[in-house]
């Protein structure tokens, strides 16, 4: 990873900082976005901004390209309100998708000309195994992971002749700060592993793994595609 300029959304906290160490420690310049701060590291510049602001995404991308151009975007950043269906409002739903999705797009058509230059680009969006509609409550946010599923696919299509790969990862229910809108945590996570073929929670570290291959040379030739890293929850 020497020589490589990496941007990971959502870098704060759970799968984020899991990514981001994973990248900086082996060699790559990281740069570490989220609404909160990160602290700064050997590999690691922190960089705040607010996804709603899509305006001031635009600004702030704007300014890390003039230090050099971006080969590697890990869109992970995402909010996930519990709420049911007929108690959420337009403004809130909206709230999700412009984190969620809009933001992805923003990030996309700022990094897109200089790897199409470079005729080499990895992209990563990071999508959810909600998809596989298991959950109530969370319908905003199933929707926004089925746009990034979507995106995936044809961004893979369309931009596969300019160098760039685009694909998927689907993470299990991985603990991080984001159970804790489960009122039962233990019964969660009796649930999760009861649904597993590998009995043991999953860890942030394993869906950074997976992120370091297909940031990789070696999944040069794989693109649209989604990887499951679920313990076997989910089996295609």
């Amino acid at each position: 990873m020497m020589n490589r300029r990496i941007l990971v959304t959502g870098a704060a906290g759970g799968l984020g900082t899991a990514l981001v160490r994973e990248f900086a420690g082996r060699g790559a310049e990281v740069l570490a976005l989220d609404v909160r701060p990160v602290a700064a590291c050997k590999g690691v510049t922190p960089v705040l901004c607010d996804l709603l602001d899509l305006s001031a995404l635009s600004a702030t991308l704007s300014s890390l390209q003039t230090h050099g151009a971006i080969d590697t975007l890990i869109n992970n950043a995402a909010i996930y309100p519990l709420l049911p269906f007929d108690e959420m409002d337009i403004g809130a739903y909206r709230k999700v998708q412009a984190v969620n999705v809009e933001a992805s797009v923003v990030l996309m058509q700022h990094v897109l000309p200089e790897m199409r230059k470079q005729r080499f680009g990895r992209i990563i969006n990071i999508t959810s195994i909600t998809l596989s509609g298991q959950w109530n409550h969370l319908s905003a946010y199933v929707a926004s992971k089925g746009a990034l599923l979507g995106l995936t696919r044809a961004w893979a299509r369309e931009f596969g002749p300019d160098g760039i790969t685009v694909n998927a990862i689907s993470p299990g229910a991985i603990p991080t700060e984001a159970e804790a809108i489960f009122p039962d945590p233990e019964g969660y996570s009796r649930m999760v592993i009861d649904r597993q073929s590998i009995k043991r929670r999953g860890s942030a570290q394993d869906v950074a793994h997976c992120a370091l291959f297909l940031a990789g040379v070696n999944s040069g030739f794989m693109s649209g595609q989604t990887l499951h890293v679920d313990g076997g929850w989910t089996m295609q």
